[in-house]
């Protein structure tokens, strides 16, 4: 007989007392009973709560065998309450599958079973959208919430995914309903070195999560009203999400190298600049002579700078290996001389000598730099498989 997939919801507390017992007891009697194909366990991670939320579920624990209880000695934040219930869920529980919750009825018990169906359909993470057709924030929301909900969720995908393809198709990216595949997944997490253990942690796993290239999509959520408990959202919410998401795009490797690879072409832009205007204007060369040596210029230092910098993991150091590149470099950088020289040339005729300077750093911009981070890493530093 197989064994049975093993899905643990992890609800993180503190002063939930009113609300717990009712939500462990719908859980297992309304909520997994319907769900046959998934071994489904529950996970009570609780910061010490000095209402006594514990107690409440260690008196459940009789009647539930398949619920567990973590305390934590203090309240550390609902980023490192989730951290501890992941971790126990998968070295002590064995999970298959993680379920973010919430233990105040603000997620609703019958998203669970569609979050697993998703993960039966072979997606690896799905969320609950407010965003999305069939889901919304509640009613009673006042203008406070509404605006953390709508302007600050659209800044920080928009500082964390913008312009690429996750900008557009992740609507919600401070939801707390979430189902995770362990494996290749969040057993790849770093939960050790979070930005934030507060709220900052749920996008901060979301963004782990599509570097990992998980399957992911959404779900609708009908984001409910909080009637007992006690909310976790304080003053430094909303601060401390930007936050994380800032710190998310500035560290990525992609974004550290695309800035570094900027900064050898605002280098190469002042040497180009500086020798355009000795061969042009000071020495008199002819325009297309000009543009070509002061590009050529420009190609011999970016090339050196991107070489012991942009992609100092992969630079070339043999003097076989400079000099092949090199060769190589200048060979695809004949992109970037032709369209440099041929543009500007046309332009410089049209317009004027006297525009030359401002038509550099234009051509440079939008068609320079394009060609050139799509030659570097395609074809000179491209990695070795």
């Amino acid at each position: 007989m197989q064994k049975r997939k093993r899905a643990v919801v992890i609800i993180p507390t503190y002063n939930e007392a009113d609300v717990i017992g009712e939500m462990i007891t719908h859980l297992f009697e309304k909520t997994f009973p319907k769900i046959k194909d998934w071994d489904c366990h529950l996970l009570i991670v609780d910061d010490t709560s000095p209402d006594g939320t514990a107690k409440i579920v260690e008196k459940h624990q009789k009647k539930f065998k398949n619920l567990h209880l973590v305390l934590n000695a203090k309240k550390m934040g609902i980023g490192y309450a989730y951290v501890v219930g992941f971790k126990h869920a998968m070295s002590k529980l064995k999970a298959d599958v993680l379920i973010e919750f919430d233990a105040d009825f603000q997620h609703p018990p019958d998203t669970i079973p569609v979050l697993l169906q998703k993960i039966d359909d072979g997606y690896d993470y799905i969320m609950g959208s407010r965003k999305v057709k069939g889901g919304s924030n509640p009613e009673g929301w006042g203008f406070k919430r509404v605006f953390f909900s709508e302007v600050g969720g659209f800044v920080g995908r928009f500082i964390m995914f913008f312009p690429f393809k996750h900008f557009f198709k992740v609507t919600d990216p401070t939801t707390g309903l979430k189902a995770s595949r362990v494996k290749g997944f969040v057993d790849k997490l770093d939960m050790k070195n979070l930005y934030s253990f507060k709220f900052g942690y749920k996008i901060e796993f979301l963004y782990q999560m599509l570097a990992l290239k998980a399957k992911f999509t959404e779900i609708p959520l009908k984001f409910g009203l909080r009637t007992k408990g006690e909310s976790k959202i304080s003053g430094n919410t909303a601060k401390d999400v930007l936050r994380s998401a800032f710190l998310l795009r500035w560290n990525d490797p992609f974004i550290q190298k695309f800035l570094k690879f900027g900064t050898v072409g605002f280098i190469g832009y002042l040497v180009n600049a500086t020798t355009l205007w000795l061969f042009g204007s000071k020495l008199g060369y002819a325009e297309w002579l000009a543009w070509l040596l002061s590009t050529e210029l420009a190609i011999i230092s970016n090339f050196t700078w991107n070489n012991v910098w942009t992609f100092k993991d992969q630079k070339f150091t043999s003097p076989k290996d400079l000099l092949s590149k090199f060769v190589q470099f200048n060979g695809t950088s004949l992109g970037a001389l032709l369209i440099q020289t041929t543009v500007g040339t046309i332009l410089t005729t049209f317009l004027g000598v006297q525009y030359r300077q401002l038509l550099l750093p234009f051509i440079i911009l939008f068609l320079v730099m394009p060609y050139n981070w799509l030659m570097y890493n395609k074809v000179i530093w491209k990695k070795k498989k």
